[in-house]
């Protein structure tokens, strides 16, 4: 966010099972926003049936100023922006376009949950660390902290939970 009227791609939290109301609700209030859907077969007792939902559940995205990122907090259905580093998180466009791109290319793509726990051995697959191995020590919210082994010594570093795989 270089300036306050530069419009950028952010993110914001939902209510549960409010994404896709929400997204239309802004979008025909002009605002650009991004809520990618798949459709599902959902199997109740006595029926089956095809429904779009949402692939990130709990967000949205649009691409604002910090005026409309401001203004689209007071959605009922929006929580909260998502922030990194204390300041609502910026996403590229190329990245918005790489997502979309992805997704129209794999209909079927599903978000995986990783479950990491303290021990787990993992790699770190992107980032300034990447291809360097380690256990994980603790984890806090999104990060973990990793003993990385490295010159007969252990670092210790904090890594993006999305910058990790199980190994083993």
């Amino acid at each position: 966010m270089s300036n306050n009227s530069t419009p950028y791609w952010t993110a914001f939290y939902t209510k549960p099972r409010n994404e896709k109301k929400a997204s239309e609700r802004l979008r025909k209030s002009g605002f650009e926003m991004y809520c990618p859907i798949r459709t599902v077969l959902k199997q109740w007792s006595d029926r089956k049936k095809k429904v779009q939902e949402p692939i990130f559940t709990s967000y949205v995205f649009a691409k604002v100023d910090e005026a409309q990122r401001l203004e689209i907090l007071f959605d009922h259905a929006i929580v909260n922006s998502v922030f990194w580093l204390g300041k609502p998180v910026v996403i590229r466009d190329s990245e918005m376009e790489e997502i979309r791109q992805f997704l129209d290319e794999h209909p079927d793509a599903q978000p995986q949950k990783r479950n990491f726990r303290e021990g787990d051995d993992v790699l770190v697959n992107s980032g300034p660390l990447s291809g360097q191995s380690g256990a994980i020590a603790h984890i806090r919210g999104n990060r973990a902290y990793l003993f990385i082994p490295n010159l007969g010594m252990a670092l210790s570093a904090e890594v993006g939970l999305v910058h990790l795989q199980k190994v083993g």
